[in-house]
Formats: structure tokens, sequence, C-alpha cells
């Protein structure tokens, strides 16, 4: 994935998730929810992809109306299709049944004018997990302050 051509990424996965690995997965939108996505009217917030039917399908991902959209402009939660082939679904399949896993849009972006996104396999932090990064973050803080000013 190229950075340049990154729309959001998902932060708050990162410190809340462990991310074993990353799947690219192309998404089926509307016309109006392209353009609100290309303008980063998305939000994470409690979204997760789910496995229906031999589908893996994006759930609670909330994407704002286009402004410019009329009637036809889409439902803001509606479940969203992604594209996967089919030996990555069965491994996803493999991941999902064990406990504790999850999967977690991790990042949307553009791939020769097509939106992706980053499917990530992740497992739940504890809470002592999360004060341990937070706490090496200040302690690097503290060391590049210290090297800035001597």
């Amino acid at each position: 994935m190229n950075t340049n051509n990154l729309l959001l990424e998902n932060k708050k996965a990162k410190f809340n998730y462990f991310i074993e690995e990353k799947i690219s997965c192309g998404i089926v939108l509307k016309g109006t929810e392209v353009k609100s996505i290309k303008a980063k009217k998305l939000s994470f917030n409690n979204s997760f992809a789910s496995i229906k039917k031999e589908e893996l399908w994006l759930e609670n991902l909330h994407v704002s109306k286009y402004k410019e959209g009329n009637i036809f402009n889409h439902d803001e939660l509606r479940p969203r299709k992604l594209l996967i082939k089919k030996r990555e679904l069965q491994r996803l399949k493999k991941f999902k049944e064990k406990e504790g896993y999850t999967l977690i849009p991790i990042s949307f972006y553009l791939k020769k004018s097509i939106i992706k996104v980053e499917v990530g396999i992740c497992k739940g932090k504890k809470l002592y997990d999360k004060r341990e990064i937070l706490k090496q973050k200040s302690i690097k803080k503290d060391l590049s302050r210290e090297i800035k000013y001597k």
C-alpha cells in the first residue's frame, strides 16, 4: 500500500488491538459513498468485518451522507460487502474460529482510483498492554527531548 494514496487510517485499532496480519480487500460502494469516502467523511467507531454465507461484510462503518447527494443518497450504517478471494476467506475463517480474534478495518486507500480496504486480523489488547505501550512512548519522548536540548 502506498502511503500517498491513503485516505483514512484507523488509529484506534493499532492502540486497542495486536494486528497479526493485514489483508487488502475491495469494497462494494454506491456512488455517493465513494464521494464521501474520498472527502474523508468516514468513522471507524465500532466497525468490524464478519463472515456471512461465504461472504465478508463490513459492519457498523459510518459513511456520512454526501452533502450534494439527493434522494439517491446512501444509508450511513449499511453493511458493505468486501471482495476477497475464496482462499483468503477460508484463511480468515480459520483465524476467526480461534478465540479472541476479530477482523477490524485498518485503513482505506486508493489503488488506481479504486477504493480498497485493509482489514486486519486482530487480537484485543489487555489494559496492562496499553499502559505498557503508553509508558514506552513517553520514555521515547523524554529521551528525544533530552537529546534535542543537549
